[in-house]
């Protein structure tokens, strides 16, 4: 009951990313008038916040209660977007901004903690999976609702996005704090039961997390795949698709749903006919649909009377790389982490796909807006194969002893052992 309610609010808790960084650019550009550098300062201030809160609260979820974590982190959220109303200069603007992205990512790992502490071993893909179907129907909910409600034309036009953000981030705080209430830790999840031996700096702590060979190929595929699609999803993919195909944003909207619908319907399927399979197999594969789905998009320029069909289908085959990406990518991070560090390995890993996936929009622009599109779809094309080698290279590592501090694995999480 726990890990559903865990769900439930992990999905309310996403919805002021939809109902608000879609919209927030404009906003701020054109209906506040304080010009485009200021809108890229706060996307940027966003991401800073998000780089800043992830690895402080996977920290902070190993050594204090993960549930007093994610539930002050995302009333922090709430406090920072909330404060969005009554912003009318750029300086509130982007204060709220920053402890927007600060509150919903130091929130992040702490709720993998609790996955990792309220669910069996056996029976973590498919919670990780449905919380990752739960957040990509809130992300949707929240740009649905906002999308019909928002005026960029009103300066309080976004006001609705803003309170619907703070409302998410206080019901599923709420959520959380109820299931957590009596909750003891599964006998199963030794991984996150003994905190460090003794305190650790930051750079001491990432020195344990990246000792383990099997750990730094796992951060490699993280990037890899973040690169090749999560870090394009909002910016360059849109982009592309209207300056080069000439698609219109209908389209593009479109494809988003499309994406989302594969995703709902595929989820617990493709978690199914996948639990015998190694977490390193997988990886490989989504590598592969990341490669297929830029190489059909590569396609798209050469014939223009199916552009926009080619632009939705690759939505939809990304999203069936999604079904197996996140389910299956936090359970082995995790069992890897170093004895003790599992929130604070996870909180590593989550700012290091924060901060490569900040650099898709500069990429993105820098490449389409000097007429490289052969460039920018090459890249991503390499970006995804390599993404193929490090799984594979991260397959070989997980059949040799790991060397290093002592790792979760040896509790006997199945993604560490199912290496074949």
């Amino acid at each position: 009951m726990r890990a559903k309610l865990l769900v439930l609010a992990s999905s309310i808790g996403m919805l002021g990313w939809g109902a608000v960084l879609p919209y927030q650019y404009a906003y701020a550009a054109d209906t506040r008038g304080w010009g485009a550098l200021a809108a890229a300062a706060a996307s940027s201030l966003f991401s800073v916040g998000a780089l800043v809160a992830a690895p402080v609260a996977g920290r902070l979820s190993d050594r204090y209660d993960p549930v007093a974590v994610a539930v002050l982190a995302q009333l922090l959220g709430a406090v920072g977007v909330g404060s969005l109303v009554l912003a009318d200069s750029t300086a509130a603007f982007l204060g709220g901004m920053f402890v927007f992205g600060l509150g919903l990512t130091a929130a992040v790992p702490a709720k993998q903690v609790l996955v990792l502490r309220w669910v069996d071993s056996s029976d973590r893909r498919r919670v990780f999976a449905y919380k990752f179907t739960g957040e990509a129907l809130g992300m949707a909910a929240g740009a649905y609702v906002a999308g019909h409600l928002v005026d960029l034309r009103d300066p309080q036009g976004l006001d609705v996005g803003f309170l619907t953000a703070a409302a998410g981030f206080a019901i599923s705080s709420l959520i959380i704090g109820l299931a957590g209430r009596g909750a003891t830790i599964h006998p199963g999840s030794e991984i996150v039961a003994s905190p460090a031996a003794r305190p650790m700096s930051p750079l001491e702590s990432m020195r344990a997390v990246f000792a383990t060979p099997a750990l730094r190929w796992t951060a490699v595929v993280t990037v890899t795949l973040a690169l090749g699609f999560y870090a394009q999803f909002e910016s360059g993919l849109p982009a592309y698709a209207i300056t080069t195909l000439d698609i219109d944003t209908a389209a593009v909207g479109t494809a988003a749903a499309v994406n989302a619908i594969v995703i709902v319907v595929l989820q617990v399927i493709v978690v199914r006919l996948t639990a015998n399979r190694s977490a390193p197999t997988l990886l490989m594969a989504v590598g592969g649909i990341w490669v297929l789905s830029w190489v059909v998009l590569s396609t798209a320029q050469f014939a223009p009377g199916v552009a926009a069909a080619l632009f939705v289908t690759t939505y939809g085959i990304f999203a069936v790389g999604e079904t197996m990406y996140s389910p299956v990518l936090s359970p082995l991070t995790a069992s890897l982490a170093p004895r003790g560090m599992v929130g604070q390995t996870l909180g590593a890993f989550a700012a290091l796909q924060t901060t490569f996936s900040a650099l898709g929009p500069l990429v993105a622009g820098v490449l389409l807006g000097a007429g490289l599109t052969t460039g920018f779809l090459g890249l991503h094309i390499a970006i995804s194969a390599l993404a193929v080698y490090a799984a594979w290279r991260l397959r070989g590592a997980l059949r040799r002893p790991q060397p290093g501090p002592a790792t979760a694995s040896s509790a006997g999480s199945d993604d560490a052992v199912l290496v074949a």
